[in-house]
C-alpha cells in the first residue's frame, strides 16, 4: 500500500502527446542553445526525462491553477540543463548564426535530382509517431530509475536512521 503510488513502467498516452507536441520545438532550441555540438542535442532527453520525473505533480499542478505548468517548467529546465552543460565545458563556447543559403544549381535548371524529383510523388516510409514515442519512452525509463534510487537511498537512509536509534537507544538501557 502506497502513500503516492510510485510511476508506471511505461508512459501513460497523455506524456507521449506532451512530448510529441513539444519534440520539434525542444529539438530545434537545444540545437540552437548548444551551438549544434553533437555532445549537446542529446539534452533535449534530459529535460524530457525532469519532466516526466514530476509529471503527475505538474499536470495537477495545472489543473489546479489554470495555467500550462508542464510547457513553464520544460523551459525551466531546458534553461538549467543548458546552464550546465555549458558550465561543463572544457573551454568557452562561442555560438555564431551562420544563414543559411539557397542551393544554387552548378550548370542552370533544377538543382535537384531527377530521383528527388521523383521522391516527391511516392508516398513515404517512415513512421511518423515512432520517433516522439520513443524518445518518450526514454525519457520515462530515465525518471523511473532516477525515482528508484531515490527509493532505494530514502530506505538506506531510514535504516540508518533506526540502527542509530536502536544503538542510542541500548546505551540509555545500559546506563540504568
Amino acid at each position: 500500500m502506497y502513500l503516492v503510488p510510485p510511476m508506471d513502467d511505461e508512459p501513460p498516452p497523455e506524456f507521449v502527446a506532451f512530448v510529441t507536441s513539444h519534440l520539434a520545438y525542444l529539438r530545434q532550441e537545444v540545437h540552437r542553445l548548444v551551438g549544434g555540438d553533437p555532445d549537446g542535442v542529446e539534452l533535449y532527453l534530459d529535460v524530457l526525462a525532469d519532466v516526466a520525473g514530476h509529471w503527475r505533480r505538474l499536470r495537477w499542478w495545472g489543473r489546479l491553477t489554470g495555467r500550462d505548468a508542464l510547457g513553464e517548467y520544460l523551459q525551466r529546465r531546458l534553461a538549467a540543463r543548458t546552464k550546465q552543460w555549458r558550465d561543463d565545458q572544457i573551454y568557452d563556447v562561442d555560438i555564431h548564426v551562420v544563414r543559411q543559403h539557397a542551393m544554387v544549381p552548378l550548370f542552370g535548371g533544377t538543382p535537384r535530382s531527377l530521383a528527388f524529383r521523383k521522391a516527391a510523388l511516392l508516398p513515404g516510409t517512415a513512421r511518423s509517431g515512432a520517433i516522439p514515442y520513443a524518445d518518450a519512452g526514454i525519457a520515462w525509463v530515465k525518471a523511473y530509475r532516477k525515482q528508484e534510487w531515490h527509493r532505494v537511498g530514502r530506505l538506506v537512509a531510514l535504516g540508518i536512521f533506526l540502527i542509530g536509534g536502536m544503538i542510542q537507544y541500548m546505551t540509555l538501557l545500559s546506563d540504568y
